[in-house]
């Protein structure tokens, strides 16, 4: 089930890791110098158009947006496409890294 106060939530969460106002965000989507605030105040809900210009916005995939369990999925995704070019042993090493970091 859809949660709005979690889209809310999320939207915040990644304009304040990018560290970037309303304002600009706003403009960057080619809206008004309101229009996240109004979104992030609950005063209104972006169409499923401009949701996708705020996915591309912060570099990710809608199913990343809604990944609530990471924190900044824009910089998963960079490490993610780095580790394409591996090859076994590199990734076995980084696997390794990652169980020892957790």
């Amino acid at each position: 089930m859809f949660d709005e106060e979690l889209f809310y939530k999320r939207l915040i969460s990644l304009r304040m890791a990018k560290n970037v106002s309303a304002r600009d965000m706003s403009l960057s989507l080619g809206q008004s110098e309101n229009y996240i605030n109004g979104i992030e105040n609950r005063h209104s809900f972006p169409s499923m158009q401009v949701f996708f210009y705020i996915c591309d916005y912060f570099g990710i995939t809608p199913k990343e947006f809604f990944d609530m369990d990471s924190a900044d999925p824009s910089r998963l995704s960079r490490i993610s496409e780095k580790m394409k070019g591996l090859d076994n042993d590199q990734l076995t090493l980084i696997e390794s890294i990652i169980d020892n970091i957790k």
